[in-house]
Formats: structure tokens, C-alpha cells, sequence
């Protein structure tokens, strides 16, 4: 493997942030499917995430689109992202609860990356939420909470898009452990994980060796961060995502579909 090395809702702001490369010559117009991306699985496994992303841009252009959560692995894939394209869409899910700090780092990328990512927001305010399903509904049901408000928009979020790219990678939780460089997502769209084989440190050396700003909350023990609500520091020797949804049972918010643990990489 190689690593890293430096080479409904409502929707605010337009824009975000084509070059082009081709690995194999996978530049005519494609049916995107299942079989798709098994094969570009299989194909990509070994690749480094500067050559995804270069390949993803030349294949999808305009119908790519990035999201950004303002962890450290979104802060990479920014760095990353900005310096191909200026054609595809960089967005992010604002559930009107994430932490201070987590707007704060959005505006330093947009500052050190001119970029202007997309903001996508939950149909129900707070308050309209709790008129309808009652107080707390991130205590009471939080799967709910987490449809209403991350789900939903992001369904928006991807509507017209060919492609979109996370910051998933297989060391971060049991449930991303089979995840793969490609996938097909369940929505009927390609999923590209450019950094699914890095390690945390792997992650945590690249954004120093290129000072790319990162969310404060990480040197705070939040090594996952997600809305105020659901997300306390992890103390030492916890699971680094035992802070979300502490107590509930709940791993995932319902972004991210698991890949089976029978999944291969095989042909």
C-alpha cells in the first residue's frame, strides 16, 4: 500500500471547490452499478489517495461531490481535493448542533483553501423537531434524530451526483472495517474512500507535515466529533468512538452502510 504523500432540507451557497488523469483509460461514458465497483475495487486497492482523487475527478467532474465533516480525515481530503479540482461540489451536513469549534475549522479551510462548500440543513428546526416528536428526541430515539437531521439532507446532498467521497477509513471502527476504496452506495451512486487503508497516526503525520488546520476539539479527547448533543470526550484507552451516542448502543448515524463481513476484494 501506498500512503499519503504531499504531490427535505435546505441548501445554502453555491459552488465548491477538472484535471485530468487516467489510471487505465476508464474515460468513456460508464453504466455505474454494483458489478462497477468491484471491479474498480480490485483495480484500486493499492492505489494512494492522491491517485484516487485525481482519477475520481476525471471520471466524474461536476457530478462528484465531497463531504466534509471537519474531522482530520475531511481536513485531509480538503487539502487534497482543493489542489485537483475547483469543478466538483465540497458539502457538509449542518445539523444546528455541531460544536463551535467545528464552524471554526470550516472557516480556516475555506480561508486557506478558497473553497465555498455547500451547506445542507434539516428540514425541522429544534423546536419544530420537538413539537413533532416530543423533547430530546437524541435521547428518546436517536436513530430518529439522526435521520431527520444528517439522512435526509444528505439525500439532498447527493441528489444530481454521480459520485461522492468520504473520510471513512477501516481502522476507525468495527462496522468500516470491510469498507472499501470504491463502493456502490445503496442510493444508487458510487462511494470513493480515498483514505480507507490509513492508519490514524498515517492521518495525524500528513496534517502536520502539511499544516493543515484540524479541528480543536481532536486535542480535546474527541477523536470522533459529531453534533453537541451526542458527543463527549473519550478518556484514555476507550474506544475512540465510544463518545457518540455514549450509552445508547447506537455506533453509526446512518450515513454510512456497512459492508458485509463476507465482502472480498476478489473478482
Amino acid at each position: 500500500m501506498r500512503g499519503l504523500a504531499e504531490a427535505g432540507g435546505s441548501a445554502d451557497t453555491p459552488g465548491g471547490p477538472g484535471g485530468s488523469f487516467s489510471r487505465t483509460g476508464w474515460t468513456e461514458q460508464e453504466r455505474y452499478n454494483q458489478e462497477w465497483t468491484d471491479l474498480r475495487a480490485e483495480e484500486m486497492e493499492e492505489w494512494s489517495p492522491q491517485e484516487i482523487i485525481s482519477w475520481a475527478v476525471d471520471q466524474f467532474g461536476d457530478k462528484l461531490g465531497l463531504a466534509t465533516s471537519f474531522q482530520a480525515e475531511s481536513s485531509v481530503l480538503v487539502h487534497l481535493f482543493a489542489g485537483a479540482t475547483q469543478q466538483a461540489r465540497t458539502f457538509y451536513l449542518d445539523t444546528e448542533a455541531l460544536f463551535a469549534q467545528t464552524y471554526m475549522v470550516r472557516d480556516r479551510l475555506i480561508e486557506r483553501y478558497d473553497i465555498k462548500p455547500v451547506r445542507f440543513r434539516p428540514a425541522l428546526s429544534f423546536e419544530d423537531q420537538a413539537t413533532v416528536y416530543g423533547d430530546r428526541l437524541w435521547e428518546t430515539n436517536p436513530d430518529l434524530c439522526c435521520e431527520i437531521r444528517k439522512v435526509q439532507p444528505l439525500k439532498l446532498a447527493l441528489s444530481g451526483l454521480d459520485a461522492w467521497m468520504t473520510g471513512i477509513r477501516r481502522d476507525q471502527a468495527a462496522t468500516r472495517a470491510h469498507a472499501r476504496v470504491v463502493e456502490w452506495d445503496k442510493r444508487g451512486l458510487v462511494k470513493i474512500n480515498p483514505l480507507v487503508r490509513l492508519t490514524s497516526a498515517d492521518v495525524w503525520n500528513y496534517i502536520a507535515e502539511n499544516n493543515i488546520p484540524y479541528n480543536e476539539l481532536h486535542d480535546q479527547g474527541y477523536p470522533s466529533i459529531g453534533c453537541t448533543h451526542c458527543t463527549r470526550a473519550v478518556a484514555p484507552g476507550e474506544d475512540p468512538r465510544s463518545g457518540r451516542w455514549s450509552g445508547t448502543g447506537k455506533i453509526e448515524c446512518g450515513l454510512h452502510e456497512p459492508e458485509p463481513a463476507e465482502a472480498t476484494f476478489s473478482i
